[in-house]
């Protein structure tokens, strides 16, 4: 097939034209207001109203160039042209051929180029296929098309040629005019056609997304119209009915007017009600203001329970809901009490601080419970936004209350217990600080006009009572401390956990695994044992876990084995299930050694048992710190050495120990970080030890801080530290006597069993601690009672000159 025929050049005027495509052998009516299209029109009417139309590529250029037109475009008659008001022209032309533009000769005062007009022959034979069904492609796209007229379409079907049907086709459809260029650009007639039929497939699928969009908008204002007419007719029938809608407006104002009692909160709701009836049914500001007001008036403004003052009734919900406890118990017992002779009495603000699992969020629960009062939960771990605890306003998209009023709202009473769980889990970032936000919620002087973001209006908390639970109230701000009453969980002792699982776990497992007392028996020692050799915690969540998989097991058994009437779980079962203890009591921590003491240590989880030990090696008086320790503790260890050059004459050590030995103090379990001065002297102890050969009880543990004097300063976490030593079997602890007051705080049983040595020196430390001397032979030459077996004798550089062990 050969190229595209055209004729010579000619030089002809030009009229840029925006948006706007002309087909060959098409009418086309269009107006002109650039002035250098209007004077390129009067250059084609003076000479023999040839004009060359050419599409620009940029409608909003207003002086385009060569650059900013397409170069194919078409040669046209001018047939009419009208002047309008303001000085614009309507032409009506006639497209005679395609032409391409060659060449651009001038810019001012018209545009001129000179044009290559194409010769196009038309073709028929062969193609009635494709003209066929580009016909009927036609008229699918004109019956989907409301604004095609009748003679268009016939116009198309009458049509027997490829260009000339492509070409009007193009001419009468909503293409783009890029769509169009591309169609005014293809000189073969028969790939012309073929690219209508695709981009005419292509209009159609449009049309059809767009009859879809308008087919849902439609039914979407429908339903609107039916709802507000439904909605109207239901408000006559109310009417008629003498009924109250709650969602109309008048419903709003009636309910404003009987829940809300301050005249400020009510006058600005009745001016929201009053806002609300400017706004039609479906604007969004309405459906924003409903749920505002909705939310508003879901809150118990008027709605609260009856307190039930029954000390009995209450002691006896405490006792059966919890084991011990009895610093809470007796705390909230008080309260009744009080509350029963003082109604006026503004609710207190409770702070439970104890390792997990001992019973902090259920003690909350039975408060409500023996009160007769609602509960609500808020849990504040990982919260870290302000709005979180006050609300967002109502402006922003999505707004909702704080979690203090949503609680409110959920217990459906203005008098709750609210439980504010994890308290001191709190963060805070760029949004704000949520303990902050909280300083009001927990002050009881401030609380009675609490203004959530959201509601706007103030909400009284006065009545509500607030428990907070933490694991440890150091991360609590000092602020939001100070308005908490804190009251200290210890850890369970091994009997208490006995007396609890007997109690609580093993029934509550029970029920929950379809069991009973006659089918599943667990003896005490086997109980012990899960206590003593399978968990190691403050409280008795593990447990707990452990009887559940007592309980499994045993099910399993009594389905497997029909004829079986109970399951007795022993020892032997225990170690079957479970495998072998996992936890086992270190004998060597009760054993009198030399450079080895157990020390106390605080963790937020209870207390623990931290060994020291220390080696005297031959060396140039280097000190070696190992065990992960950090800077605090690393500064006690030098301390307490400083402490001991200072005393070494009387302590029997050699002076210059220092010069010639490297000690090693090393604290075992390197992988966890320990830190802290209460192991001050731990450390001195054992150095004292390791220097002088004369072991240390191993029965004994202590804690305490030291100064460079030796003097030994009071420590924190006692309860929690006399727990674990009391746990390990220690029967001696020794204390600073500073912290002599701080033992009413520890448990009863941990008083019994241990005794307490309280210090105010070093000195009185190591003869608590160390074995006896019996004898000094010479200086720094000691004894220990009673001598075993002579040991090899030392070099004097290693310390001591002579060591025997009991």
């Amino acid at each position: 097939m050969s190229g595209p025929i055209f004729k010579a050049s000619v030089a002809m005027p030009l009229v840029a034209l925006r948006g706007v495509t002309v087909f060959p052998h098409m009418l086309l009516h269009f107006d002109v207001g650039r002035e250098k299209s209007k004077r390129a029109l009067e250059a084609a009417m003076n000479r023999d109203q040839t004009i060359f139309l050419l599409t620009q590529k940029d409608m909003r250029d207003d002086d385009p160039r060569e650059d900013d037109l397409y170069r194919v475009g078409t040669v046209s008659k001018i047939k009419q042209m009208l002047k309008l008001p303001g000085g614009g022209l309507r032409v009506l032309v006639e497209g005679t051929a395609r032409g391409t533009a060659d060449r651009f000769t001038g810019y001012d005062p018209y545009i001129e180029a000179t044009v290559s007009e194409h010769v196009e022959e038309d073709r028929q034979e062969g193609y009635d296929a494709l003209i066929r069904f580009a016909k009927k492609l036609y008229e699918e796209y004109a019956e989907m098309n409301p604004y095609m007229g009748m003679e268009t379409v016939l116009e198309v079907i009458s049509s027997e040629k490829t260009g000339y049907l492509a070409d009007y086709i193009a001419q009468n459809s909503q293409m783009e005019f890029g769509d169009k260029q591309k169609i005014l650009e293809e000189f073969d007639p028969v790939k012309r056609l073929n690219k209508i039929c695709t981009l005419l497939s292509e209009e159609m699928e449009i049309l059809k997304a767009e009859s879809k969009i308008q087919e849902k908008v439609k039914e979407q204002l429908d339903r609107n119209q039916k709802d507000y007419v439904l909605r109207e007719q239901l408000k006559a029938i109310r009417n008629e009915l003498g009924e109250e809608d709650d969602q109309s407006e008048d419903g709003y104002e009636s309910r404003i007017n009987k829940l809300i009692r301050d005249p400020d909160a009510k006058k600005k709701l009745l001016k929201d009600v009053e806002n609300l009836k400017k706004y039609g049914q479906n604007m969004s500001e309405s459906a924003l203001l409903r749920a505002y007001l909705d939310t508003v008036l879901e809150l118990p403004w008027d709605k609260k329970t009856k307190d039930r003052l029954d000390l009995k009734r209450a002691k006896k919900i405490l006792d059966a809901d919890h084991y011990g406890l009895d610093k809470v118990k007796d705390r909230v017992l008080e309260y009744i009490a009080v509350r029963s002779l003082a109604p006026e009495l503004k609710n207190q603000i409770l702070c439970l601080v104890g390792p997990p699992g001992v019973g902090k969020t259920s003690v909350a629960m039975s408060v409500a419970r023996a009160m007769d009062r609602k509960l609500a939960r808020v849990s504040l771990g990982g919260v870290r936004d302000e709005a979180e605890i006050r609300g967002h306003r109502k402006t922003y998209i999505g707004a909702m209350p704080g979690r203090i009023m949503t609680g409110i709202r959920q217990a459906g009473s203005a008098n709750p217990v609210l439980l504010l769980d994890e308290i001191d889990k709190l963060g805070s970032d760029y949004k704000g600080d949520p303990s902050s936000a909280l300083l009001e919620v927990l002050d009881a002087e401030q609380n009675h006009a609490f203004r959530d973001h959201y509601i706007e209006v103030p909400f009284d908390l006065s009545d509500v009572m607030f428990i907070t639970t933490a694991n440890e109230p150091h991360s609590i701000p000092p602020a939001l401390l100070d308005r908490m009453e804190v009251i200290e969980l210890s850890s369970y002792t091994d009997e208490e956990k006995l007396h609890i699982a007997r109690g609580h776990l093993i029934p509550k497992q029970l029920r929950r695994h379809g069991l009973n007392g006659r089918v599943f028996r667990i003896p005490d020692d086997t109980i012990r044992l899960l206590i003593d050799g399978y968990t190691r915690e403050a409280g008795v969540r593990t447990l707990e876990r452990m009887l559940a998989a007592c309980c499994r097991k045993a099910a399993r058994e009594l389905a497997e084995e029909p004829e079986r009437k109970s399951v007795t779980v022993s020892a032997e079962k225990i170690a079957l299930w479970f495998g072998p203890r996992k936890f086992k009591r270190d004998e060597t921590v009760r054993e009198n050694r030399v450079g080895a003491v157990n020390g106390l240590a605080w963790t937020s989880v209870g207390g623990e048992l931290l060994e020291a030990e220390v080696n005297i090696l031959r060396g140039s008086g280097a000190i070696e710190l190992t065990g992960n320790l950090g800077n605090v503790m690393k500064e006690s260890a030098r301390t307490a050495i400083s402490f001991i050059r200072s005393r070494a004459e009387s302590l029997m050590i050699d002076p210059d120990f220092y010069k010639s030995n490297d000690i090693h103090v090393h604290f075992p379990e390197g992988a966890i970080p320990k830190d802290g001065p209460s192991a001050g002297i731990t450390v001195a102890t054992a150095i004292v030890s390791a220097l002088t050969g004369r072991a240390v009880y191993g029965d004994l543990a202590m804690t305490g801080e030291i100064t460079l004097r030796g003097r030994v300063l009071p420590i924190g976490g006692l309860k929690e530290k006399s727990m674990a030593a009391y746990k390990a079997g220690i029967t001696r602890v020794i204390i600073p006597a500073d912290n002599e007051p701080d033992l009413y705080e520890v448990d009863p049983v941990v008083r019994q069993q241990v005794r307490f040595i309280p210090v105010r020196t070093l000195d009185e430390v190591i003869a608590a601690a160390l074995e006896p001397v019996i004898e000094v032979k010479e200086p720094y030459r000691a004894v220990a009672a009673p001598a075993a077996e002579p040991e090899a004798e030392l070099p004097a550089s290693m310390g001591i000159r002579k060591n025997l062990k009991s």
